[in-house]
């Protein structure tokens, strides 16, 4: 990553730069705990694992500060793993391919991994430091944030001392967030028998590609395509108007992101591939006209595909393609309390063949409200449930309630007026956050999150506004320097 010297906070960039070369998938983040558990070690300071892989790193007080109240950083060390399929990448062993691309950074048909590794940078940039002011801090990086908030749900009670905790995992400048929504997840699995490929059938592949993707909390309100839904629409149509046999359906792949590429492979009779052609073409000429605005990169294309071996019975097709056309996707219900927030929604993330004759189908709902958030789901599971599916909700997780007499929104405030000269965006975010999990087992922490402008999370357009990683650090310092007296 060349050039990343160059940019402004020069320490911060240093240790982002470092962090790229570091493999970090969810669960797998083995290299990333020893690289900072060696970091601590070359800087002569405490630090402790956990059995869930989770690590506190220690700093004692700088000079004259030794009577501040103890803040605790946190950000997690996991990046989702996405990639553009003509990219060939191994997230496990090889460093993410970063650059420069004019006011921003970015990765080369992969996620950059800012979301957290530019809040793991910042803490590691404190850290090392020997000028930074602040009181007692414990740095804290947990790991399996991005795909079941392991390390959160498995921390003792006792892990940290602090009772003000700075949340760095937030991806939009000039907001401070001070509440988020909790989750679940909503797992569907079909049983289906393979039968033999009908005579006098060509088999052909649809595949839809170039879409945006992104967080399927923070973007599930900005009307993207669903790759899945798409592709869907086009077999479920096809199939009542042909005799449609479906041999492969592959689309999406995180929970937490919105689908971005789906493939299937379909055979249809000899006599009806000119009619299909047809429907094909008219189909894809309303997608790209009802996507305009907001995709303007979607791919749509129909070709020939080797024959397979076998099709999905017809019962369990007729299932699946009833079952994804009515699940539903995106916002359910805005916030009555603060005008603009997601307070309920749900993406259909992925659909996949799996091994025993399995077809998989991962959703996840998020509300701000309980209530709702439990509705939602049963929502999708009652559409699978008539499908003959099987249903098991999983990885359920608070949310945050927002308090906005939070002592370290004042002084987070306060700060952002006295070095920017405006007032920022005090809200909650559609997404989950940890803080839900450790104010469950630290009741009187006071928490905010904050940190600089990422767009395109969970995709491969995922990049980080440098100007705004700069605004970052001074606020962070900012706040450290101003934490009252314990």
């Amino acid at each position: 990553m060349k050039g990343l010297e160059n940019l402004k906070p020069n320490e911060v960039w240093k240790y982002f730069a470092e962090i790229l070369k570091i493999p970090r998938p969810s669960k797998k983040e083995e290299k990333i705990i020893n690289y900072l558990l060696k970091f601590a070690d070359e800087h002569n300071l405490e630090a402790i694992k956990d059995e869930a892989g989770n690590v506190i790193i220690r700093k004692p007080a700088t000079k004259g500060m030794e009577d501040r109240a103890s803040v605790v950083l946190q950000s997690h060390v996991d990046m989702v793993c996405e990639k553009n399929s003509d990219v060939e990448h191994d997230f496990d062993n090889d460093p993410i391919n970063a650059f420069i691309d004019g006011n921003w950074i970015t990765a080369k048909g992969t996620t950059l991994g800012a979301d957290d590794g530019i809040g793991v940078a910042a803490q590691l940039a404190i850290l090392a430091s020997n000028t930074v002011q602040h009181g007692p801090i414990e740095c804290l990086f947990t790991t399996d944030e991005e795909t079941g908030l392991t390390g959160a749900f498995e921390m003792k009670p006792d892990f940290f001392k602090s009772e003000i905790l700075l949340n760095l995992d937030s991806e939009d400048e000039g907001e401070l967030f001070i509440g988020c929504a909790g989750g679940i997840d909503t797992v569907i699995t079909f049983a289906f028998e393979t039968e033999k490929v009908p005579s006098d059938f060509q088999p052909y592949q649809i595949a839809v590609t170039g879409l945006k993707g992104g967080h399927s909390g923070d973007d599930i309100d900005k009307g993207l395509g669903n790759s899945i839904k798409i592709i869907n629409r086009f077999l479920w149509k096809g199939t009542n108007k042909f005799d449609i046999r479906i041999s492969g359906i592959d689309g999406g792949n995180l929970r937490n992101a919105i689908p971005r590429e789906a493939f299937a492979t379909f055979l249809i009779h000899k006599d009806d591939v000119d009619r299909m052609k047809e429907l094909f073409d008219a189909f894809k000429k309303n997608i790209l006209f009802e996507y305009a605005e907001v995709e303007p990169k979607i791919s749509i294309k129909l070709k020939p595909a080797d024959m397979p071996e076998w099709v999905i019975d017809e019962s369990t097709q007729y299932d699946l393609l009833n079952s994804l056309y009515a699940c539903p996707h995106g916002v359910i219900s805005m916030s009555k309390q603060i005008p603009g927030l997601v307070e309920t929604s749900t993406n259909l993330a992925s659909v996949k063949i799996i091994q025993d004759n399995q077809i998989l189908v991962t959703t996840s709902q998020r509300s701000s409200i309980d209530s709702a958030r439990a509705d939602i789901a049963s929502m999708v599971e009652s559409v699978f449930r008539l499908a003959n599916a099987n249903v098991l909700h999983t990885g359920g997780y608070p949310g945050w309630a927002p308090n906005t007499n939070s002592v370290i929104l004042s002084i987070t405030k306060k700060s952002y007026i006295d070095l920017f000269g405006i007032e920022p965006v005090v809200r909650a975010i559609h997404a989950g956050l940890e803080c839900g999990l450790f104010l469950e087992k630290y009741p009187k922490l006071d928490m905010i999150s904050f940190g600089p402008t990422i767009k395109g999370a969970h995709s491969p357009d995922e990049r980080i506004d440098i100007e705004t990683t700069d605004k970052f650090w001074k606020l962070l310092l900012d706040v450290l320097k101003n934490i009252p007296k314990a």
